[in-house]
């Protein structure tokens, strides 16, 4: 039986404030606990009470869960409603017209309030305007534009019409835009002349142009275009006559109002592509009332909301957090949120801080790699580290993306929460549609680097490779072993890879397959996320997460980021290689070695003698995609010494890639 060895042991313990607690949406564990029983005496009833209690239906479903087709499940299917209205003109008719729903900042600090009410009429204008380029339900729109209010007029006026989005991110290049147009069948495009960032102008709508050269793409009619910057003589402005429309052209003498295409629940709301091991990307899609339903749940119980929040989500809508957690979710909760189009780093690296002082943030949500690279610029600039600005305002910290290190957790903590804020570590993925096992503010006494317990209703283990349980200490593959109403519905256009990526018959085509190793504390029952199984490395017949070495390395007072993977070693079967972002300046020589051997010594001492790192290679940073994510797979072709040979347009920083070619002597 193979299980993944857990060899990392963290017993820091947090518990939740009792002020936190009192006021909390699920007050103390014995209130979690209560739900997780009605989940499991009544799973579909408990869904449906859910469903009826926080949706608002046209047409009341009355099936709740359709396994007939599994794994191709259904949820609420004979139901109908629509997502636009449940996020708009359900809050107007509550009496929140006039509250704020959105406060968008700009990339040069800019700052404009959209009431909900006013959001109500952008949307309406402007899915009237896709209307009239005869975009109806069921058709595919791209969506290809910066953070900003327009992304999320954009995707609620799809929603509103019916029509299914499919957002691309705006670091993508031409041919990952072409290959979703195509995969997807597109009829239009939405985009804008430009994004802004850090300062600069980065055109967009020649990425868009590039991409309709290239073949595939033929079932695109119109392009809509949002006018960012306006530069007089911008290459970005060229228009195709026929075919590209100014956005405010477009919208100019359309009425405000919009009667909602009322959808089945099982419609699909979106499409989102995400990079799959065969390189072709695969079209996760979403269905509209099980989505949604979810995404208000976990508002809610994780992020603890309160009617006079500002939530704050830093995710781009170009990934499943920007839909869930700015597009949707506060939306539909009656929120009011940041929207934010700049970096972290401009004008200087307490862009994030500041923002949060002054518009008196309560729940702040941001990724782990966010906080590892602030943490080295906030150390090396004094003058813009958190303790530099009042982040009083702050109630609840969350992260998202991939496991966080303790000692990066440790910091969020002291740093920026003051000691005072519980941290939600979020473990869930883009097919999962949102929050699936995490600690729950006024429930879960927290331990840094583990996500802790599933959600009510959402039953997750650990299993082996022949899908039977282990126990409580042994890792293994994470799995939920009945399906939910956010969860994946297929890959679109691909039933088959949907079926063997997800419910392998290896498993019993029963089990949903996370494709992460986990481990569960034999004392609380916590999860920890090791990292994905293909991020586990077989030294000497050990199996080793590698999110566990990197949480070493990092815990060094040296270290400011770590990420290792594995290459092939004649004796042990794979050799261990760190790639290490300093919090000084990048070693070379005699220094780089020293540091290089206390490192090594470190993780042995930490961990133990096996999971020493072979190489260890020091870059001035990691080589990440725009949306902040490292990319893994080219440091396992560096570490094996080959060329890279893939598309590396979305990388943030390719000349990295020659300083970690290089191994210390």
């Amino acid at each position: 039986m193979n299980t993944i060895e857990s060899v990392l042991h963290e017993h820091r313990v947090f518990p939740p404030a009792p002020e936190f607690v009192a006021q909390a949406n699920v007050s103390g564990m014995d209130a979690y606990k209560a739900l997780c029983a009605e989940a499991e005496a009544d799973y579909e009833g408990f869904w449906a009470r859910l469903a009826r209690e926080n949706v608002v239906w046209k047409q009341p479903f009355t099936t709740v869960l359709d396994e007939s087709g599994a794994p191709f499940y259904k949820w609420f299917s004979d139901g109908k409603l629509n997502v636009s209205w449940n996020c708009l003109d359900k809050n107007i008719e509550a009496g929140l017209g006039d509250k704020t729903a959105i406060i968008f900042e700009a990339d040069d600090g800019a700052v404009t309030r959209v009431s909900y009410r006013e959001l109500l009429a952008r949307v309406g204008k402007f899915a009237n305007a896709l209307r009239s380029l005869g975009v109806k339900k069921g058709d595919r729109v791209i969506i290809y534009l910066p953070m900003s209010i327009e992304g999320v007029v954009a995707m609620q006026a799809c929603a509103r019409i019916g029509a299914i989005h499919s957002v691309v991110f705006g670091g993508f290049s031409a041919h990952s835009l072409r290959d979703r147009i195509e995969d997807a069948g597109a009829v239009l495009i939405i985009t804008a002349d430009a994004q802004c960032r850090g300062g600069r102008n980065l055109p967009l709508k020649p990425a868009v142009d590039e991409a309709l050269t290239l073949g595939g793409t033929d079932s695109i009619k119109h392009v809509v275009v949002y006018r960012r910057t306006g530069e007089v003589g911008n290459p970005a402005a060229v228009m195709a006559e026929g075919r590209d429309i100014w956005w405010h052209d477009l919208e100019a003498n359309q009425s405000e109002t919009c009667e909602p295409e009322w959808v089945e629940a099982e419609h699909p709301l979106f499409l989102l592509y995400t990079s799959g091991s065969t390189g072709k990307p695969k079209g996760v899609q979403h269905s509209t009332g099980g989505y949604l339903l979810h995404a208000i749940m976990t508002m809610k119980w994780t992020f603890d909301l309160k009617p006079d929040d500002v939530f704050w989500c830093t995710a781009d809508i170009g990934w499943v957090t920007g839909h869930t957690y700015v597009t949707y979710g506060p939306l539909a909760c009656g929120g009011t949120e940041i929207v934010f189009e700049g970096v972290p780093t401009f004008p200087n690296p307490g862009r994030f801080w500041d923002m949060i002082q002054r518009h008196k943030v309560n729940t702040f949500y941001t990724a782990p790699t966010a906080i590892r690279s602030l943490i080295k610029l906030g150390e090396a600039n004094p003058e813009q580290h958190p303790d530099r600005y009042d982040l009083t305002s702050l109630r609840l910290l969350g992260t998202v993306g991939e496991p966080i290190n303790p000692e990066a957790w440790m910091w969020y903590h002291e740093k920026v929460g003051g000691g005072r804020c519980p941290i939600v570590d979020t473990w869930w993925q883009t097919e999962t549609g949102g929050h699936m096992i995490t600690p729950l503010p006024g429930v879960t006494p927290t331990v840094p680097g583990s996500c802790t317990l599933p959600l009510p209703g959402i039953m997750a283990e650990i299993v082996d490779e022949a899908g039977h349980d282990v126990e409580w200490g042994k890792g293994g593959f994470l799995v939920v072993k009945k399906p939910w109403p956010s969860m994946i519905r297929t890959i679109w256009g691909d039933p088959e890879r949907f079926r063997h990526s997800y419910y392998p018959d290896e498993l019993g085509g029963k089990m949903y397959l996370a494709g992460d190793g986990s481990v569960r504390d034999p004392h609380t029952g916590y999860f920890t996320i090791m990292g994905r199984i293909d991020d586990v490395l077989n030294v000497s017949g050990h199996r080793l997460g590698t999110m566990e070495i990197e949480s070493a390395l990092v815990s060094h007072p040296l270290v400011a980021e770590a990420a290792v993977v594995g290459k092939p070693h004649d004796i042990k079967g794979e050799a261990i290689v760190a790639y290490v972002v300093l919090k000084t300046a990048r070693p070379t020589g005699e220094e780089a070695k020293r540091i290089v051997n206390d490192l090594r010594n470190h993780v042995a001492h930490e961990i133990g003698p096996i999971a020493k790192p072979d190489e260890i290679r020091f870059g001035d940073n990691l080589p990440k995609t725009r949306s902040g994510k490292i990319m893994r797979r080219l440091l396992r072709t560096l570490a094996k010494g080959e060329e890279i040979t893939s598309d590396i347009s979305t990388l943030e920083n390719p000349a990295i890639l020659d300083q970690l070619k290089e191994v210390v002597k």
